[in-house]
């Protein structure tokens, strides 16, 4: 319906064919919609209806939970499973949007249609079904910005395939992102629709009936976006911002105030129910913005009012009482803030807010920094998940922009008139939304509705000139009636003007002489005839308008698409898209491999072992793993954990990192009293050895005696994958290697393996005499700490066995709390750690910002090429990894070593996988982003991308594959002769010392 009631252009057309139209427009996104489906099942269609990824398994024990025990028990759901032995209140702590959604949905199919369908399914279809709203949303968003169905219709179908979106939306991924997007465009196209200018109204600047309506409305789409996603403080801001904007350029009016105030009060209301939420949008820096425009605008609609009732047409009066009405605000406000501030009312921003908002990439938080979604975007990225929309928005965003600059303009028939509020919104939206896209690439979801926008107006307006109007024109010439003195006057260009000036003059004569008309309606001058403007411009639409130029502009419309190459490029954006959402559609959980002979193979390691839990292991069994793999453990192995995404515990995690990087027998001493299991993760590919560097330096940034300094170079391993003894002798690496490496041993009297899965990506181990006293302890609900007698929020409490280990912690003081001051230690930790994860190299010791040493010896590499498939690779290769992946001169030397001609490079982070072979790879070469990752040991050489280094750099699989890979090649210098050894070993002697001293 909401599409019915759209008017763009109508005034140029008779009433069928306003009826026609509108058929059309709802056809056009019915198929849109449709490929927003289609394009979202690979996932299922290939893997079934499986939950995908981390995150996803939390939301569908959620969603489980609600719809057994209701929505009562639901927001007083204190889980005792997770962050062992904390616990999390659940119902205070998530976004519950999403679960409410799909047991709402589950529901009504089941009860109401009668549709036989599981909980487990609905949620697997969730990400499609909200793909396909938001894909119509943003259609009638950007219809609304550009004032043009055509717009409308393209903006639709690039949103439904475009992979910015469908990153977050593959069926089967149920993550709030895919929720959120719908309640996105629903809130900003409400927004927008609330602004629309109204031909009845009695001023431009007067409210109207929409501002009221659709304000309302828009504030209920928010609620429901606070509920669903984090990312309701951006909408929230955008609108805002919005609003302060239109203002300052003098475009204030009425249904501004009216609109912006029933958002913000019904929103804020709303939004302050989700107990996730609470009082943070009147506390929380992230949000006062909003609270200080609203208050703004009070104050300027009361200066209005009061200057309006005693002299309507005196800026000078109005300039007095805004002037007096700022001064009262500003006081009220200034001694709130004085009264509320030193009591630490104000909450700060938070890590990732900050993030977006600081020149360099790290937030001096450990753990914030080790999520790769949190490193910023770059051109590749934008390249990836826009394709060619990325060359055609900034078309669009130039369009809109100059429309909003020149809101009056009658642009070649299309009138730009009617909503002169709109069109500045989107181009907000576009430009911030790529601001925080280059600080963090996780928001490029937040590029993909507004990119389609503007791509969508740029071809609208394009199809509009060339085509729709032009097909009228000549159809009016030939068919209509013959123009009269007001009919008609620029065919295409001023049909809704004409309207609104029709209806304003039939009002104005009809009121004449009421009371308020002085106020509301200042008279016209006398008419004075056309001007010397009017009448050129008439001319110009009537050459414009003509039989002649109309044939004209539809042969420059298929000349532009012969030229341009349109169908070819169209075609390879729908094929790009298509493959890329394959790509997404693989689940982390299992993925597809090949073997060593090319046979192809379903790699489901990771549920055997969490069904080896579920199934072998006592239901009160506490799982130790790293805080990635908690959802997954208690949503499929439904055992307890001790940490998970969910991320809300530094000093928690900080303690799992200081098991697992501490040696067997210090690791025992706390993983007794904690936990009955060790999982890990192992076999490469983004294992736990590959993120052993963040367990060391999230620990270190609370205890601060793990490691010498604060990014723990020293766990890790030297050139060649040779562990450091610190790694060498910690528990991860022990459980990574047991059974593999015959110098790693375990002492049964504290851990023996358990399981390890069929390809040996995920192994468990048993913890030997666990404290059961410790674990009894835990399990009292007397030992339990709750918010009063009787509440359903008790904590946790760790066993007094461990009294000792939790009073060592220092808890970790946040940059941006600004509530909590600062020691000297805390500042000389943040200062240490930019300096070595920022503008220095993490090894670099000698304060030039390079690595110490440089191995200079047969450093003559010649490129060959990256290549994001092993199969590129020769079937004579050797495996390397670890520390190799990283270092070219360690995959030098690990060539030499086996006698082969070339090596592979694919970097993560600190480790990594290579492969040295002796034929050179014969497919074409990649160029992207996550081939011009720099190696850890000589920054003028690429060592590619591996995993989350794919992520950091924004790309994906390579076509065909499932592993996120880019591999470097060279081919490897020859290796000296025993004379030139002996020759250059007095020059190299410095730098082999230095080379040691690196990690």
């Amino acid at each position: 319906s909401a599409c019915v009631t759209f008017t763009f252009g109508m005034g140029l057309f008779p009433t069928p064919v306003k009826w026609l139209l509108s058929l059309g427009w709802l056809s056009v996104f019915a198929v849109a919609g449709y490929y927003a489906w289609d394009i979202r099942m690979y996932a299922i269609r290939e893997y079934g209806l499986v939950i995908h990824e981390f995150d996803p398994w939390f939301n569908y024990r959620a969603t489980e939970y609600l719809g057994e025990h209701g929505i009562w028990k639901f927001f007083h759901w204190y889980d005792y499973m997770v962050w062992y032995p904390i616990g999390r209140p659940v119902g205070t702590t998530i976004y519950p949007g999403m679960q409410l959604s799909s047991v709402a949905i589950w529901r009504v199919l089941n009860d109401w249609v009668g549709i036989s369908i599981s909980l487990n399914d609905v949620c697997c279809y969730v990400p499609t079904w909200f793909g396909v709203s938001a894909t119509c949303f943003l259609g009638l968003l950007a219809a609304e910005c550009a004032d043009s169905y055509s717009a409308g219709w393209a903006a639709a179908f690039i949103m439904s395939i475009v992979p910015a979106h469908i990153m977050r939306s593959v069926g089967g991924g149920y993550d709030n992102e895919s929720v959120a997007l719908t309640a996105l465009t629903a809130t900003f196209y409400f927004w927008c629709r609330a602004l629309r200018d109204d031909p009845k109204a009695k001023h431009p600047r007067a409210a109207t009936r929409d501002s009221i309506v659709y304000g309302i409305i828009t504030g209920f789409a928010y609620i429901y976006m606070a509920a669903a996603w984090g990312g309701f403080t951006f909408v929230l801001n955008m609108i805002a911002l919005h609003a302060a904007l239109l203002t300052v350029l003098g475009q204030y009016s009425s249904k501004l105030h009216r609109a912006y105030t029933l958002f913000f009060i019904i929103g804020t209301i709303g939004a302050i129910q989700v107990p996730v939420i609470g009082w943070t949008p009147l506390r929380s820096l992230e949000q006062l913005g909003a609270l200080a425009t609203f208050l703004s605008l009070q104050a300027i609609e009361f200066a209005t009012v009061r200057a309006r009732k005693k002299d309507a047409k005196s800026n000078k009066v109005l300039f007095f009482e805004l002037a007096k009405a700022g001064i009262v605000l500003a006081v009220v406000v200034g001694t709130a803030v004085a009264i509320l501030f030193p009591m630490g009312y104000f909450g700060p921003l938070g890590a990732r807010i900050r993030g977006l908002f600081v020149k360099h990439t790290r937030t001096g938080n450990p753990l914030v920094d080790s999520v790769a979604e949190h490193q910023p975007a770059n051109e590749q990225a934008y390249k990836q998940y826009l394709h060619h929309i990325y060359h055609i928005a900034p078309f669009g965003f130039a369009l809109l922009a100059g429309k909003a600059a020149l809101f009056k303009l009658q642009k070649f028939g299309a009138n730009f008139a009617p909503n002169t509020d709109a069109p500045l919104f989107i181009v907000l939206y576009g430009a911030t939304a790529y601001y925080f896209c280059t600080k963090m690439s996780r928001l490029i979801i937040l590029l993909g509705p507004v990119a389609s926008a503007l791509a969508g107006a740029a071809l609208g307006f394009v199809g509009d000139q060339l085509v729709l109007y032009a097909v009228y024109a000549i159809l009016n010439k030939l068919f209509g009636a013959k123009p009269t003195d007001d009919a008609i006057e620029e065919d295409a260009g001023d049909a809704k003007a004409e309207v609104a000036a029709v209806e304003n003059k039939k009002k104005t004569k009809g009121k004449k002489g009421e009371k308020g008309e002085k106020e509301d309606a200042p008279a016209s001058p006398p008419s004075r005839g056309p001007s010397t403007a009017e009448k050129a411009k008439k001319s110009f639409f009537g050459v414009y308008n003509s039989i002649p130029v109309a044939i004209l502009r539809i042969g420059v419309f298929f000349f532009l698409l012969h030229h341009f190459k349109a169908q070819k490029y169209t075609k390879e954006f729908y094929d790009y898209s298509h493959q890329l959402a394959k790509q997404m559609s693989h689940p982390q959980l299992m993925f597809k491999g090949k073997l060593q002979d090319g046979s192809e193979v379903l790699v489901d390691d990771y549920r055997e072992a969490y069904w080896f839990l579920r199934d072998k292991t006592p239901e009160d069994s506490r799982v130790m793993a790293w805080w990635d793999y908690g959802y997954q453990i208690t949503g499929i192995g439904n055992r307890t954990t001790i940490a998970d995404g969910n991320t809300w515990n530094h000093e928690h995690i900080a303690t799992l990192g200081r098991v697992l990087s501490a040696n067997e027998k210090r690791a025992h001493r706390i993983a007794r009293h904690l936990a009955d299991y060790v999982l890990v993760w192992a076999g490469g590919g983004g294992d736990d050895l590959a993120k052993s560097p963040h367990m060391a330096r999230i620990g270190n940034s609370v205890f601060n005696d793990i490691c010498e300094e604060p990014t723990c170079s020293e766990f890790g391993f030297y050139q060649g994958g040779v562990p450091t003894p610190m790694m060498k002798q910690s528990l991860l690496y022990k459980l990574t290697q047991f059974g593999y490496n015959k110098e790693v041993t375990l002492d049964n009297n504290r851990f023996t393996h358990a399981f390890t899965s069929k390809f040996g990506k995920c192994r468990v181990f048993k913890v030997e005499k666990v404290d059961q006293g410790s674990k009894d302890w835990v399990a009292d609900p007397a030992n339990r700490i709750c918010e009063s007698p009787g509440s359903w929020l008790c904590r946790g409490q760790y066993p007094p066995a461990l009294d000792s280990l939790i009073k060592k912690r220092k808890n970790f003081k946040q940059l941006e709390d600004f509530n909590k001051k600062s020691d000297k230690q805390d500042d000389e930790y943040q200062e240490e750690y930019h300096k070595r994860l920022g503008d220095r190299h993490p090894l670099d010791k000698s304060g030039d910002g390079k690595p110490q040493s440089k191995d200079t010896e047969g450093t003559t590499f010649k490129y060959l090429g990256c290549y994001g498939s092993e199969e590129a690779l020769s079937s004579d290769k050797v495996y390397g990894g670890a520390g190799t992946g990283t270092s070219i001169t360690a995959a030098r030397a690990f060539a030499w070593k086996h006698g082969k001609k070339f090596i592979a490079l694919a970097r993560d982070d600190q480790q990594g996988h290579a492969f040295a072979f002796n034929t050179a790879p014969k497919e074409s070469s990649l160029t992207d982003a996550g081939c011009d990752r720099v190696c850890t040991d000589m920054d003028d050489f690429k060592c590619g991308c591996a995993d989350g280094g794919c992520d950091a750099a924004g790309v994906g699989p390579a076509s065909g594959e499932t592993t996120k890979r880019r591999w470097v090649v060279y081919e490897v210098p020859k290796k000296p002769s025993g004379a030139e050894k002996k020759a250059k070993k007095k020059t190299t002697k410095k730098t082999k010392k230095a080379g040691k001293d690196e990690l």
